[in-house]
């Protein structure tokens, strides 16, 4: 998403680990504040309750929606104290800031991503979901297709019997970024949607299967929380 940005020579300054942690606080701190300004509607009953559990689970959403999925972790915060959340966020620059980023808002990132440096990405989240804590992917990051699923979800689930829940957060004020998600970044003084669907289990040997279900699941969620901000 940064790369070509951050590759310019006259963003060379964007290359310090420095700057990048400067502009993922920043980053955290302007999200802060655009959730608090938006009014949102909230139908992810039974991934919270999973949370309030302290249950270990899979949250999947579409890369489009990262900027607007800390409400769920904002949300989640109110309601249980439980173990730490953790990301999968590329090895890349753009994923640093997003991990600083998401720091921000109490999740912890693991570098690597469903098909850059997944294998020992997705061995680290199993193990941080047997020792009871929740995960959240996006498998169609770092660079797509868009809503195109990688089947590291899926895998993930079938290794591990944690379920998996399909989310989408959206805004409709909103910037959308002309990159190859066609990303919102979204804007305060507007409405909101936090969607998240039924858990899906997934058979230690039928992750197959279960992942064009995943990926459908993915779609549709998405597509209700545009409407419903709307």
């Amino acid at each position: 998403m940064l790369d070509a940005y951050l590759k310019s020579p006259l963003k060379s300054p964007l290359k310090s680990p420095i700057v990048r942690g400067w502009l993922g606080d920043a980053a955290g701190l302007y999200l802060t504040g655009a959730m608090a300004g938006t009014r949102w509607t909230i139908e992810a009953d039974a991934l919270l309750a999973t949370l309030r559990a302290g249950t270990p689970c899979i949250i999947a959403f579409w890369h489009e929606c990262l900027p607007a999925m800390p409400i769920l972790w904002r949300t989640a915060g109110r309601i249980t104290s439980g173990p730490t959340g953790y990301v999968l966020a590329s090895r890349h620059r753009d994923g640093q800031l997003i991990a600083r980023t998401m720091r921000r808002f109490g999740v912890e990132a693991i570098a690597g991503s469903t098909s850059h440096g997944g294998p020992a990405g997705l061995r680290e989240l199993a193990r941080l979901i047997t020792a009871g804590n929740p995960v959240g992917l996006t498998p169609d990051g770092p660079r797509g297709p868009r809503r195109r699923a990688a089947p590291g979800v899926a895998q993930l689930a079938a290794l591990t019997g944690a379920p998996v829940f399909c989310a989408a957060a959206a805004t409709a004020r909103a910037i959308t970024l002309k990159s190859w998600d066609a990303m919102r970044v979204p804007l305060p003084f507007g409405h909101g949607a936090l969607i998240a669907g039924a858990p899906v289990l997934v058979p230690r040997h039928g992750w197959e299967a279960a992942h064009s279900d995943i990926e459908a699941q993915l779609t549709a969620t998405l597509e209700r929380a545009l409407i419903l901000c709307r």
